[in-house]
């Protein structure tokens, strides 16, 4: 109580953000940011926000087609869940590529990377701990 009355506090809403990690050949898909400033020039999992009504498999394949313009599919969802922020949380999938070949549209750049390569880009530290899945596999 504050003053005589009880004090709410709103709950934080958390926003769920999904990234696809797109294998092929052995090799997955990196993409290299260039937004906001603080972030730029480092890599991540392509992918972006669950829209409100939309679950995270839908969320991801909208995504992938907005920001590099082609279809995936998701066959799996990494263990885990890392918070970016105290508003957003990220869970990523293994994707496949079902149509088109990647290209950066929100991006700079996109590398295919081998599972000894992962440790060779600067990666955002939301999506690291998901990297000793794509080594194991």
């Amino acid at each position: 109580m504050v003053n005589g009355s009880v004090a709410s506090v709103a709950p934080r809403l958390v926003t769920s953000v999904v990234g696809a990690a797109i294998v092929r050949g052995g090799r997955v898909l990196a993409a290299r940011r260039t937004s906001p400033p603080e972030v730029a020039g480092r890599w991540e999992f392509p992918g972006g926000k669950v829209e409100p009504g939309e679950g995270p498999q839908a969320a991801l394949v909208r995504e992938i087609a907005e920001e590099l313009g082609c279809t995936v599919a998701v066959t799996a969802w990494l263990p885990g869940e890392v918070a970016i922020g105290d508003r957003h949380l990220l869970t990523v999938a293994l994707c496949e590529l079902v149509e088109g070949e990647p290209a950066p549209h929100e991006h700079d750049a996109v590398r295919w990377l081998a599972a000894d390569e992962l440790d060779g880009v600067d990666w955002l530290e939301p999506d690291r701990p998901f990297l000793r899945h794509l080594r194991l596999g």
